[in-house]
């Protein structure tokens, strides 16, 4: 179906595109976290072990990050509408061949499948918004990828557990395919590319295909997979002590390097690495990567903090991590109408402020923390996350020519997708070696050559015996009692510095915010852009 041109009638319905472009970008991110809940089950299903059941998030968010970069690329030679409702259909299939599936391996092949068609739905999104939303509204339309962004994330595990315990695990991928009907129905019906973004794709797609960058396509692909499954399985596997992670490592970097290489010198790149000239795009990106790395560890140990310490269940982790989501839809929009009136330097570092204040909050958690005091601090990072969304994805784009905005949404979103990677990698590597080294030094004062040592370990013993154990069994389980006090507190320790460090991080990208600044013209026309070169 041939898209139809942005006409006044079509600008009238922009709040209907939101609703129709989010509907998939929505699934993408509720996908992402939704299979963690249901893994006991799906493992007992197709009789997999625990290490091989990763493949599912493995491959998952491989094939999506592959995507990604090069949305524009597809849609330049396809038409950006049809690529997204390609991409929306194919996600649908596979969430429809993930229902069925009974084997592992049909259950990865099919997960994969979901993983292509996601990885366009968020830049699609983006950038469809952005194209369709005149420069004064622009606050507001990165408000609604915001919401979807935290929604997703949010809601995932619940809802899945919700599904899981009401129904069977299959229906969290059917679920998917009435909300991707209709999603596909209004994206038809409401989306429709601009006569200018057509044009220049069409002559664009005529150099594509003269000069077809196979080479740059093919290094991309494998660089980024590669990359992907590092950072996914490395703390799994011990990192560089696991010869397929230190080969998948170079291979990474080799691919990567080649692929940046041959895109600066190729006549019709797949990927205008370009852009990251504009220090505006470049600085926005390097910041909402690490706000990003953020989000997404404290998504991961939080919960586990939560349950593994002060013995929540997993509903009560869920309902406390809740209000810091329901916070950012709150205020996510109430930030968008403010971004035409307040610098966005101003937002954003009130937001990195917010964030970095309230982990180190986070730091002096300790195991008498009760849930209203979680909830307190993250409800201050709710506001904070709030300040940082909307002005960093729309001031990225705000000096992007409108035929360059998928190239922006696409870098854009896979940068940040490897920042939240990148972030789970690096904490739960340290969370693991602060761990260590906290109990080692812990055991150097917990002997049982001091008094306050002794007294506990007899009193221990003491109760051990009163429940029927002999003496010498008494004091070996008041022991091993002993040594799991020592373990937990120094596990405590850890996510303490844990979460200071991340806060560390997010101080340090502040001289970025200087960076940051809207655009000096009025953007609604596009025959006033030129393109970057």
């Amino acid at each position: 179906m041939e898209a139809a041109p942005r006409t006044p009638g079509n600008i009238d319905h922009k709040w209907l595109v939101a609703a129709s472009v989010s509907l998939g970008a929505m699934m993408a991110t509720i996908d992402a976290s939704i299979v963690n809940v249901a893994l006991p089950q799906i493992r007992g299903e197709v009789g997999a072990s625990i290490d091989q059941m990763t493949a599912l998030a493995t491959s998952f968010a491989i094939a999506m990050v592959v995507v990604m970069p090069l949305t524009a690329f597809l849609g330049r030679i396809l038409g950006q509408k049809r690529v997204y409702l390609f991409c929306l259909a194919l996600f649908l299939v596979g969430s429809a061949l993930c229902g069925i599936s009974r084997t592992l391996s049909q259950l990865v092949v099919a997960r994969s499948l979901q993983g292509l068609g996601a990885g366009a739905l968020m830049p699609s999104q983006m950038a469809i918004l952005r194209q369709t939303f005149p420069r004064r509204e622009q606050g507001m339309a990165m408000a609604v990828v915001g919401m979807v962004i935290t929604f997703g994330p949010a809601v995932g595990p619940t809802l899945g557990g919700w599904i899981v315990d009401n129904w069977s695990w299959p229906w969290i991928f059917y679920i998917n395919l009435p909300v991707g009907l209709l999603g596909i129905a209004m994206s038809n019906r409401f989306v429709h590319e601009p006569a200018d973004i057509r044009a220049a794709n069409a002559a664009h797609a005529e150099r594509i295909r003269k000069d077809f960058d196979w080479l740059g396509i093919a290094l991309l692909s494998v660089g980024l997979a590669s990359l992907q499954y590092v950072l996914e399985q490395g703390n799994q596997n011990d990192w560089f002590d696991s010869p397929r992670i230190a080969v998948l490592s170079v291979l990474a970097v080799g691919s990567l390097i080649g692929f940046v290489v041959i895109e600066l010198r190729a006549p019709a790149p797949a990927v205008n690495l370009r852009l990251f000239k504009d220090p505006v795009f470049t600085s926005s990106t390097v910041l909402a990567a690490v706000m990003f790395s953020s989000l997404m560890a404290g998504m991961f140990l939080l919960p586990v903090f939560m349950q593994e310490l002060l013995g929540f269940t997993a509903l009560k982790s869920g309902m406390a991590l809740l209000p810091r989501a329901l916070v950012m839809m709150v205020v996510t929009p109430i930030v968008g109408k403010l971004y035409n009136h307040v610098s966005p330097k101003v937002l954003v570092a009130f937001g990195l402020i917010c964030v970095s204040v309230g982990c180190y909050e986070m730091g002096s958690f300790t195991l008498q923390t009760s849930q209203a005091g979680i909830v307190s601090v993250l409800v201050l990072q709710g506001v904070g996350f709030s300040c940082l969304f909307v002005p960093l994805a729309t001031v990225a784009l705000s000096h992007v020519p409108r035929v360059q905005l998928s190239d922006a949404t696409g870098l854009n979103s896979v940068v940040r997708q490897f920042g939240g990677s990148a972030g789970l990698a690096i904490y739960g590597t340290l969370l693991t070696q602060h761990s260590v080294r906290a109990k080692s030094h812990l055991s150097e004062f917990v002997t049982a050559l001091e008094p306050e040592v002794a007294a506990r370990l007899a009193a221990m013993t003491r109760v051990f015996v009163a429940h029927g154990m002999d003496a010498v069994t008494a004091k070996a389980a008041a022991l091993q009692a002993m040594a799991g006090v020592v373990a937990r507190q120094a596990t405590v320790l850890a996510f303490e510095q844990i979460f200071a460090i991340t806060g560390l991080a997010l101080a340090c990208t502040l001289p970025l915010v200087l960076m940051l600044r809207h655009s000096d013209h009025e953007d609604d026309h596009p025959e006033a852009q030129a393109g970057i070169e």
